[in-house]
């Protein structure tokens, strides 16, 4: 089974509002960009990447259902999307309750952002490393 099919699996396993959501927020992630796939990893995590690289991953849980940006600590968020994991160093989260609404234009402007977030990491150069120390004794003659 391939994880897009695991992932429509999972969505139909879901009969509440959690479901819907998880499939309109599946749905509005996948049309943010072309490039972007979809795998199932970490026992039963919908994630989304692009270009090799980690965009999001998310869970329904017990009363919400939660997208996680794995850099989202490192995004702009000008629509004040992420409600959870502000704290943190790295990831950032959005938790959609019953009821909410999906902005889904803000939604896909932070998936790009994340991308091109993601794209600008991976082509900094790497850092110069030091020259090893010359650990081998010096003898004296003698």
């Amino acid at each position: 089974m391939t994880p897009s099919e695991r992932i429509d699996q999972m969505i139909a396993g879901i009969p509440d509002w959690r479901g819907k959501t998880f499939a309109s927020l599946r749905k509005t992630i996948l049309a943010a960009d072309p490039g972007i796939t979809e795998e199932w990893k970490w026992m039963g995590s919908p994630v989304w990447y692009r270009d090799g690289v980690i965009i999001a991953v998310a869970n329904a849980h017990k009363g919400k259902v939660k997208l996680t940006f794995m850099y989202g600590a490192s995004l702009p968020d000008p629509d004040k999307l992420f409600n959870d994991g502000l704290g943190g160093n790295a990831r950032r989260a959005i938790d959609f309750f019953e009821d909410d609404k999906i902005n889904a234009p803000a939604l896909k402007t932070l998936i790009r952002a994340a991308i091109a977030f993601n794209q600008a990491k991976a082509k900094k150069p790497a850092k110069k490393a030091a020259a090893p120390a010359d650990t081998t004794a010096k003898r004296k003659k003698g």
